[in-house]
């Protein structure tokens, strides 16, 4: 069976670039089933760029494409950035990111300049509201920097990068989302609230 490099669901196509992750999130959907959606984003081996322009054909015929498999897109930068490009320059198309936030930690640089022009939106999953509770719900290789960098990470976005998200799961509960609209509303960006996968 071959790797699921693109997979739609509902108007948008999703791009499975990774497996690799800084995080290991207790409710990471990855740890608790092999299927999503239906498909299996297991990959044996990461795409090449010429392999997901393949995987993605006709672009507009989506909603959006957005970078988001089993792992962190950051992990494939160099990638990411040439695919989003090559969509921006050949259809009328939405482009998303769906990250942990730790691009300049991954990345070890800064990473912004090469995503305006060619990501629409940015959604960071903030997950939690101080770092030290971040830190024991998500695991990362970098520990509670990781917070802190993904909160650099959305204020930095801003202005470059035209809709920039932070994202909770709605089982945080009534005060700790409330403390997530304040800390979105603090830098600037919306916050969606979303629903937690079983």
């Amino acid at each position: 069976m071959s790797d699921t490099i693109a997979y739609k669901i509902d108007n948008n196509l999703y791009i499975n670039l990774t497996n690799e992750c800084s995080n290991n999130c207790d409710f990471c959907v990855r740890n608790h089933m092999d299927l999503y959606e239906g498909y299996n984003l297991w990959l044996t081996k990461e795409p090449t760029v010429d392999e997901v322009i393949a995987a993605i054909g006709d672009a507009s015929q989506y909603g959006e494409i957005v970078f988001c498999g089993f792992g962190e897109p950051f992990y494939r930068f160099t990638s990411m950035v040439a695919v989003a490009q090559y969509v921006k320059a050949h259809f009328n198309v939405k482009t998303r990111i769906n990250t942990n936030g730790q691009a300049m930690l991954i990345v070890g640089e800064n990473v912004i300049p090469s995503l305006e022009g060619c990501i629409d939106t940015i959604n960071i999953s903030l997950n939690e509201t101080s770092a030290e509770e971040y830190d024991k719900l998500c695991h990362s290789v970098f520990g509670e920097s990781a917070y802190y960098s993904l909160l650099d990470f959305a204020r930095e976005c801003v202005g470059h990068i035209p809709n920039v998200v932070l994202s909770v799961v709605d089982i945080l509960g009534e005060e700790k989302l409330e403390k997530a609209k304040k800390i979105a509303k603090d830098i600037g960006v919306q916050l969606r609230i979303r629903e937690y996968i079983e």
